[in-house]
């Protein structure tokens, strides 16, 4: 059951689409679902972090019936970590794989020595004139860590700006993880199957959440060239994680991902910094919550487990038509009526958050609140029951309409789709199209930001901090504008900072921001 919302001030009505019948199709006439000349799809992760690692882990291991039987298919891996702790486990499980249809790499980028770091940071300008080749050349320049910050050793948490400045220091200098991009972009183009490019990581990891904001980008718009669907998976911290996944960085990490996805918001990044950071997430961002399956297991291994098997499945069960199908019900849901063409992609609002459950069928009863708070609304919500039939009986059906209606108020009644097939049995349901603010750990997260030293602050922010941008912010130079400028100019984004704190209504932009 969703929680309380702990007196938390926001509005709750998004706007939703008023098309009744366009949104009833999606549930009467099934217009999502693959037809003849759609597929088949080949699954390509990107996996990022102990958490990363872990999905494709799982995934491998517990590789679901026909999985690459299909000649034309194809699959690709890359897990990327800091150190190689949890990387060895994903070479072990891709051992076997085909290897003319299939690409599995790790990459374990090393921790630097002091003056290693600070000599590629220094750098860092003309790094990013290789990407801008009108990139203003800020005399203001200087390394966004302190000179004298303490490096991590080996398996132990990395803060976001350093993981951030660990992966630029070897992309930007074409070290194994640039390569090792080239080689994941070059299988995902080699796929002769419509390609699904997936990138999981943890929300509040220091690892997965600091490099993401950068490989996504450097993935989706500069290797792929913005042709394939790069979907982003974020998976949310549980009570039962340890206390660094609770510092405040789960904050700036939504609000980064907040003015990368939002159409709007994006556009006022990129009103001052240029088109490379437009939304590499070009088919979507789910968001997993893990709360209620450690409620229900009680321990932290098991959890990690449970959540990695289902994220698996749900990506790779039955050739990824679960994944694709999932995708085009929430570009159909994104697209106004009176815009909708069959060629468009939709662009995402602050309503860019889908969040993902999944359940073996024995455990429909602990579905919880998803991580949402009480009242969240949307417009059209679908589980999917996975495997034989006769796992799941229509009491067990009538009973997850049940929980779902608990979590969400819903404009067309919710469905619960079976599809009979191979494979222990799964319950998967997408919540679509939820804002940061229906997120319960956005303000705790926030709260706990809010007691942070500057310091501390910036060592939580990732995306932008190259650019003298700490987004999280307000701005020195803007006033109601947000990212303060760590250099003391006049570096921010055309982002409302009231939009970011998710307190009040924004305030009229100095800025105009075209639409193209």
């Amino acid at each position: 059951m969703a929680t309380e919302d702990h007196g938390h001030d926001h509005d709750h009505d998004h706007g939703l689409i008023d098309d009744l019948a366009r949104i009833e199709a999606l549930r009467t006439e099934g217009v999502h679902r693959a037809g003849e000349h759609e597929g088949p799809f080949s699954l390509h992760v990107l996996g990022l972090g102990g958490t990363g690692a872990g999905v494709i882990t799982k995934l491998l291991r517990e590789r679901p019936e026909g999985f690459l039987a299909d000649p034309t298919m194809r699959f690709s891996a890359l897990a990327v970590d800091i150190g190689d702790e949890d990387l060895s486990q994903v070479r072990e499980a891709g051992a076997d794989l085909p290897p003319e249809r299939s690409h599995v790499q790790t990459v374990a980028l090393p921790i630097p020595s002091n003056q290693e770091l600070r000599t590629s940071l220094n750098r860092y300008r003309e790094f990013l004139k290789m990407e801008f080749p009108r990139y203003y050349w800020n005399p203001n320049y200087e390394p966004w860590l302190p000179a004298d910050v303490e490096l991590p050793g080996p398996g132990e948490h990395f803060p976001r700006a350093l993981a951030k400045a660990v992966y630029g220091s070897e992309y930007y200098q074409n070290r194994e993880i640039a390569q090792a991009l080239d080689a994941f972009a070059e299988s995902v183009l080699a796929s002769q199957a419509t390609p699904l490019v997936v990138v999981v990581f943890g929300l509040a990891g220091g690892v997965g959440g600091g490099i993401v904001v950068e490989i996504a980008r450097h993935l989706s718009t500069i290797k792929l060239g913005r042709r394939p669907w790069v979907v982003g998976v974020g998976v949310l911290p549980c009570e039962g994680d340890p206390p660094e996944t609770f510092d405040g960085s789960l904050f700036p990490m939504i609000n980064e991902l907040d003015c990368m996805i939002d159409t709007e918001k994006n556009k006022g990044v990129m009103a001052v910094w240029g088109d490379l950071y437009k939304n590499p997430f070009t088919g979507g961002f789910f968001a997993v919550p893990q709360d209620d399956v450690f409620a229900m297991k009680g321990d932290l291994t098991d959890t990690h487990s449970y959540v990695d098997s289902g994220i698996a499945g749900f990506l790779a069960r039955d050739n990824s038509v679960h994944l694709y199908e999932t995708l085009k019900a929430l570009n159909w849901l994104s697209v106004p009526a009176d815009a909708w063409h069959p060629a468009i992609r939709g662009e995402p609002n602050d309503r860019w958050i889908n969040v993902l459950a999944t359940r073996e069928a024995a455990d429909i009863a602990t579905l919880g609140g998803c991580g949402l708070l009480k009242g969240f609304s949307t417009e059209y919500v679908e589980a999917r029951t996975l495997g034989p039939k006769e796992a799941l009986s229509a009491t067990a059906v009538t009973q997850l309409q049940g929980q779902i209606g608990q979590i969400a108020t819903t404009t067309v009644e919710p469905t619960v789709l079976q599809v009979e097939g191979p494979g222990k049995p799964m319950v998967t349901v997408v919540l679509p199209r939820a804002s940061k603010l229906d997120l319960e750990m956005f303000f705790t997260a926030r709260d706990t930001y809010d007691t942070l030293t500057w310091d501390e602050k910036l060592l939580k922010h990732s995306w932008l901090l190259d650019l003298g941008v700490m987004l999280c912010e307000p701005s020195i130079r803007f006033d109601g504008m947000g990212g303060e400028c760590i250099w003391g100019c006049a570096c921010w984004v055309v982002v409302p900072y009231a939009a970011i704190r998710g307190e009040a209504a924004p305030v009229e932009s100095p800025v105009t921001v075209g639409s193209g």
